[in-house]
């Protein structure tokens, strides 16, 4: 009898803890550091999966021009790339070979629409380059998840930059909304704030003097941002 009471007593509190993230945290979670306008946004990766299951829209202002994180960006991938600028030993963990660079690499700042960086020996498991604009957008999709990855820069009026990364997940049932409520979403959030701030401290530093540098090109509204790639 104990022992069910016991039982009843811990699937209530996790019930109640449930209930808990989705109505109080939930959001703060899948969306750290967006503005309204950018999570309500169609940004480009949008239009590869037309229905999904979860959305993540996260984002940090980098006191820098896009041409400073740029090249941070386009490096990004398992070694011998530039890694994604996160948790290198928890990545590893996970069996993927990475290590972050704190230095922009030369040979990597150039990037092809159907380039592939498989994330295990057996190249079954990784990312694909499905769309590429220079100093502005970068998207990936996972395979064979079939997940989006988008990467859009926003230049502001006053030198910064707004660096958004959204995450699109196709999945149903009862096993998939467990793993991602209980473990993916807030692990997630955990590994991307790490990378979104350490693109961004490489970035201002890459600046020279760590604040404001010059915008290279003119502000583009955040409304102008369609999934198409074309603005206005």
């Amino acid at each position: 009898m104990t022992s069910i009471r016991s039982c009843m007593a811990a699937a209530g509190v996790a019930s109640l803890a449930t209930l808990g993230y989705v109505k109080f945290g939930r959001a703060r979670v899948l969306n750290w550091g967006a503005t309204r306008e950018e999570v309500e946004a169609a940004l480009p990766g949008d239009e590869i999966l037309d229905d999904v299951a979860i959305q993540t829209t996260r984002a940090i202002t980098v006191e820098a021009p896009p041409e400073a994180i740029w090249p941070w960006l386009v490096q990004m991938g398992p070694r011998p790339r530039a890694g994604v600028y996160t948790y290198d030993w928890i990545e590893r963990r996970l069996g993927i070979d990475i290590e972050s660079s704190d230095r922009i690499l030369p040979e990597y700042q150039h990037l092809e629409v159907g380039e592939y960086f498989p994330l295990n020996a057996r190249k079954d498991n990784g990312l694909m380059v499905r769309r590429v604009e220079e100093r502005r957008v970068l998207v990936l999709q996972w395979t064979p998840a079939r997940s989006t990855w988008s990467f859009v820069l926003v230049p502001r009026e006053d030198g910064s930059t707004r660096l958004i990364s959204r995450n699109r997940l196709p999945g149903s049932g009862p096993l998939f909304w467990l793993g991602m409520v209980f473990a993916m979403e807030p692990g997630s959030l955990v590994m991307e704030r790490k990378m979104l701030e350490g693109i961004k401290r490489r970035a201002e530093a890459l600046t020279g003097q760590g604040g404001a540098a010059p915008v290279a090109e003119a502000r583009v509204p955040m409304e102008q941002i369609s999934p198409s790639g074309r603005s206005g």
